[in-house]
């Protein structure tokens, strides 16, 4: 099995190198308080699992609201060239709706954007600042823009989307005419971090991250490395995904942690 860090759409990442861009007069903090509503927006179904899956569970185990918007269709999360899209794409809206229900989620908006051709453009703009409107959410998540050598031309630009998107939601003169009240919310966490400040502690809902990852079975091997067929495979998501939260969790001192970059000036 390869979990290598990378950028392919997800990654399980045993040794996060931002761990050590953190200086040393920059405090981490642990845990926000639980969020009435918490918006995730992932450039791919899969990609909220794994960047924010157990903070999520943990939140709507304490009562928090929670909301997925996916920004692409994921049409091209396969290794083989053959393989229908248009199936594809519904086999993976159905695997995102199972792994949000088992995080605890309320729902899952898909905007159906191709695949690996995601722009930051005013029209996309448009689209995430009516779902932030709308939601109301207190804390936001999605992916870090800024993290260093990414190559996934959709990661890179989920980020950069949904950090232009919250100024448009907070200003009135920003798309009036969608008729929708502005929105600024009190946080926003960024995974897979460049430059990680906040750790949520996730002791309690780690093994909910795992059955949430494995709910995604069409990206067992593109994306985990493992075949649909081998017994031993879910065993070896679930070691990688601990040493994961374990390396993470070691940033602020916890046992079991998902690091963010976290983002208060909104």
């Amino acid at each position: 099995m390869d979990l290598r860090p990378g950028d392919n759409r997800s990654s399980v990442d045993p040794d996060p190198r931002p761990v050590n861009d953190l200086p040393d007069d920059q405090p981490t903090s642990v845990d926000l308080p639980v969020p009435e509503r918490a918006l995730a927006v992932g450039a791919h179904p899969d990609d909220i699992e794994f960047g924010c899956g157990a903070t999520l569970a943990k939140w709507a185990a304490a009562g928090c609201r929670i909301h997925h918007l996916v920004l692409t269709d994921g049409s091209k999360g396969t290794w083989d060239p053959d393989a229908d899209r248009v199936s594809l794409v519904a086999v993976r809206q159905h695997e995102q709706r199972e792994a949000a229900r088992l995080l605890g989620g309320e729902d899952v908006q898909f905007l159906g954007w191709p695949d690996g051709e995601l722009r930051n453009t005013v029209r996309e703009q448009w689209e995430v600042c009516r779902c932030l409107r709308e939601v109301q959410p207190d804390v936001v998540l999605g992916h870090d823009p800024w993290r260093r050598y990414r190559l996934h031309p959709d990661h890179r630009n989920a980020g950069f989307l949904l950090t232009d998107s919250l100024v448009a939601a907070r200003d009135p003169l920003f798309f009036p005419e969608q008729n929708l009240s502005p929105h600024r919310p009190v946080a926003l966490l960024l995974w897979e971090a460049d430059v990680p400040n906040h750790v949520e502690d996730v002791a309690s809902s780690a093994t909910r991250k795992v059955e949430a990852l494995l709910a995604h079975r069409s990206q067992y091997r593109s994306t985990m490395g493992i075949d649909e067929d081998d017994p031993d495979g879910p065993a070896v998501v679930s070691s990688a995904v601990f040493a994961t939260l374990r390396a993470h969790g070691a940033v602020a001192g916890v046992e079991l942690g998902e690091a963010f970059h976290l983002v208060t000036d909104i």
